[in-house]
């Protein structure tokens, strides 16, 4: 695992949780030798989780709309910084560079991700890990969601099972790992 595609909000959210764990994060990847992928913003938890990797000493490549640029406000000193045209170009870019994702607390724009590529895993696009970090029970009513749509039979229990849900960035890379090493 040498890269993983973090999405989350271009905000810091309500609550201070938020962006430790993002800053939890971005140390882990560091001090893991594995390369950020995201967005592109020096702002928000974008910001946060790309300003500790690179303090630390690893490497953050972001991606980001050209309509972003200014309004996200593209971060200035990425390892690299890939200008694509469209949300549609950012995510197939981030899934192509990414061994795997981790969804943090975020808005509409982070859940588009993270569905994409939950969509993609059920249908056999991608074989990688993703999962929720669920920070301050942010996913919990996303969760629930999920376990409402197996009972009424619009999600199969298996594909409910996909999205690795933990509460700590530790935990969430340590079943990353069993996942890749599962595959092999």
């Amino acid at each position: 695992m040498k890269r993983i595609a973090v999405f989350c909000g271009s905000s810091e959210g309500a609550s201070a949780a938020y962006k430790e764990d993002a800053v939890r994060l971005g140390s882990l990847l560091a001090q893991q030798g594995i390369t950020l992928v995201y967005g592109g913003s020096s702002v928000g938890l974008m910001g946060a989780v790309a300003d500790t990797v690179l303090a630390e000493g690893g490497e953050a490549i972001g991606v980001i709309p050209k309509k972003l640029v200014e309004r996200e406000i593209a971060h200035a000193s990425l390892t690299e910084l890939y200008v694509v045209d469209s949300m549609h170009e950012r995510k197939a870019k981030m899934a192509e560079l990414s061994d795997a994702f981790i969804t943090l607390p975020g808005g509409a724009g982070t859940l588009e991700e993270f569905f994409e590529v939950y969509t993609w895993a059920q249908i056999g696009i991608h074989q990688k890990p993703f999962g929720i970090l669920n920070t301050n029970q942010y996913y919990t009513p996303l969760i629930s969601l999920f376990d409402h749509m197996v009972e009424q039979k619009f999600l199969k229990k298996d594909n409910r099972d996909m999205v690795m849900v933990e509460e700590s960035p530790e935990s969430l890379l340590t079943n990353f790992r069993s996942f890749i090493s599962a595959q092999n």
